[in-house]
């Protein structure tokens, strides 16, 4: 697997049947890249409507997304400038109170062999807890004192909250995150692509 381009090796991603026993609606992994993204957006896992659809960030959470980035759609979804590797790739199923975790298995089996071909990333938004989890060690223990540490993580990584409207209590809980986070995402995204 060293020597694989990357397109043979998003193919063999998109082919991925690993874990299909646990998948309600089957595999769909959803995966956007390119070796010359300059944006990685690592999220958590698709939902329903981006699983029907393939297409990553295609629901409320992705307009949100898009609206704190400033980005519209034909950047977001070009994978020249901007690639998309959620910690589960496929839809994992509903739980009691929203979409269950992501399947643990893709991360450790995908994410460091996608990486392996974006020499060009200088920026990587951890969406979610999971995302941070994975990625940064020694964070603080709760997303919200991770978000407000992306001083320490900078300029590397930005951690943010998940998009979806199910955090809207948490948005309005936390106004320093649009009075702060925002314009220093704005300004690296800008820095990016100026």
């Amino acid at each position: 697997m060293a020597d694989i381009t990357l397109t043979a090796l998003l193919d063999d991603i998109r082919r991925c049947n690993h874990c299909e026993a646990q998948l309600p609606l089957g595999p769909r992994p959803v995966v956007q890249a390119s070796s010359t993204a300059k944006l990685l957006i690592i999220g958590q896992a698709p939902g329903t409507r981006v699983h029907e659809t393939g297409i990553p960030w295609n629901d409320p959470s992705g307009d949100r997304l898009r609206e704190w980035l400033q980005m519209d759609k034909e950047r977001f979804y070009d994978p020249e400038q901007v690639a998309i590797m959620p910690m589960g790739f496929c839809y994992p199923g509903r739980g009691k109170s929203g979409d269950l975790p992501p399947r643990p298995e893709c991360a450790p089996k995908w994410h460091q062999l996608i990486s392996a071909h974006l020499a060009d990333v200088q920026l990587t938004l951890l969406i979610g807890d999971y995302a941070q989890r994975y990625y940064l060690e020694g964070r603080p223990k709760t997303l919200t004192d991770t978000v407000k540490a992306n001083t320490q993580w900078a300029p590397s990584f930005i951690a943010l909250p998940h998009p979806s409207p199910r955090n809207n209590l948490w948005l309005r809980k936390n106004p320093w995150f649009e009075a702060k986070t925002l314009p220093f995402l704005r300004c690296r995204i800008d820095q990016l692509f100026s």
